[in-house]
């Protein structure tokens, strides 16, 4: 029996379920890299557990100021803030010697002892962590309560709060099996590769609904899609790039490009000022909310970051990608997640601090003109997807609370 076979057997319902809820604490965030995978896990073990008769209580414990605040609101799911410090990373130990390091590390304490009176009063089955500066606190009264902790690594390498917590989690999930070489021999008897959890709707998606939705008419279906995106903010190396090579690409493709709220008037005006042809094949747009899925249905190549939940995304779905690494993420982790994908064939990556838009026309170019090409990374990409993340990772948190439930 596998891992995967033997963490789900043990989720199956008990006499006793009835009898009280299972508790599930929650921390991680910062981020939507580290926030919306734990949301994922959430709404999987909930799901789950109805489905086996349990009633499920959740308690998100995070940063006031972090996404995960405004993520648990909109959700209705319980919050509660702790105290928590970010370290401000530099090549020089000196300069890590910084003021605003050494007054952030002294409110580490006292996320610690907020953290503690949450997790006792709470009394969860399993903690889960997934990353970001204030899982760390939690994570430490995790163990001082005596509650089981799992973490969950999103990147290739382990994040600065998992490489602390890691020692003395009883699980430790990590989202591709490239990374458990990396490990040490200890906690690699406690890992499992999970995959990265994708939110369930992004597998929803139909083109013909994103042509409806988005006013996609000026489009030629007989050419493939190009779907652009910087993130929610948009990103100005990649509109810039994309730009330059705007009227070529739209030879070649149509373009829906998020270019993010402050750039999609001036990336209309260009729009504007194209050929009518070419310009019926160009929608900029500031922002993609609920149609994504659809617009990843519609799309055959993706031009985008390289964050571990767009990475996640486009192998669960299996998009061909041309990959531009954000140069300063923490640890230069996006340019480790586009290698990756580039070394197994499954996307193409603009690795350094130079890319011209010369290179970005270079990597594109064979994917818009050789559909066995894109249909082949495509398929590549699909093969290191894990659409079943979000299952994999709540059965190791499910076996993780163990005889608690």
């Amino acid at each position: 029996m596998d891992e995967h076979t033997s963490a789900h057997a043990s989720t199956q319902p008990r006499e006793h379920a009835a009898q009280r809820p299972f508790r599930l604490l929650v921390t991680g965030g910062g981020t939507g890299g580290h926030t919306y995978p734990a949301l994922t896990a959430v709404r999987t073990v909930q799901a789950r557990l109805a489905d086996q008769g349990w009633t499920v209580e959740v308690l998100w414990v995070g940063n006031a100021a972090g996404l995960e605040a405004r993520v648990t609101a909109d959700q209705g799911i319980p919050f509660q803030a702790v105290a928590t410090g970010k370290i401000r990373r530099a090549r020089s130990p000196l300069k890590m010697l910084s003021r605003a390091n050494v007054t952030d590390m002294a409110r580490v304490p006292l996320g610690v002892l907020q953290a503690r009176s949450a997790v006792a009063r709470f009394r969860p089955d399993v903690v889960l962590a997934t990353g970001g500066y204030v899982a760390v606190p939690v994570g430490v009264a995790a163990r001082l309560c005596g509650r089981p902790l799992v973490i969950h690594e999103q990147t290739l390498r382990l994040g600065l709060a998992n490489r602390v917590l890691a020692r003395f989690a009883v699980r430790v999930a990590v989202s591709s099996e490239s990374t458990l070489p990396l490990l040490s021999p200890a906690m690699r008897r406690r890992a499992v590769a999970t995959g990265n959890p994708v939110r369930s709707e992004v597998f929803t998606g139909e083109a013909d609904r994103a042509v409806r939705a988005l006013g996609l008419h000026g489009f030629d279906r007989a050419l493939p899609t190009v779907y652009v995106t910087g993130g929610a903010q948009g990103a100005t190396q990649i509109n810039d790039l994309v730009t330059a090579i705007l009227p070529w690409l739209l030879e070649h493709a149509n373009v829906v490009h998020q270019c993010g709220p402050t750039a999609v008037e001036t990336q209309q005006d260009r729009a504007a000022a194209l050929p009518t042809d070419l310009a019926g094949r160009y929608l900029p747009v500031g922002f993609v909310g609920t149609e994504l899925p659809d617009l990843f249905a519609l799309a055959d190549v993706v031009i985008s970051r390289s964050g571990a939940g767009t990475i996640a995304e486009l192998t669960a779905l299996g998009k061909a990608s041309v990959l531009i690494p954000l140069a300063s993420s923490a640890g230069g982790e996006q340019a480790h997640n586009a290698r990756h994908l580039a070394e197994q064939g499954a996307a193409a990556a603009l690795l350094g601090t130079e890319v011209t838009s010369a290179d970005l026309r270079d990597a594109v170019a064979p994917l818009l003109t050789d559909s066995h090409q894109r249909r082949a990374m495509a398929a590549r990409a699909r093969e290191l997807g894990r659409p079943d993340a979000a299952d994999r990772l709540v059965d190791v948190v499910l076996d993780a609370a163990g005889d608690r439930r």
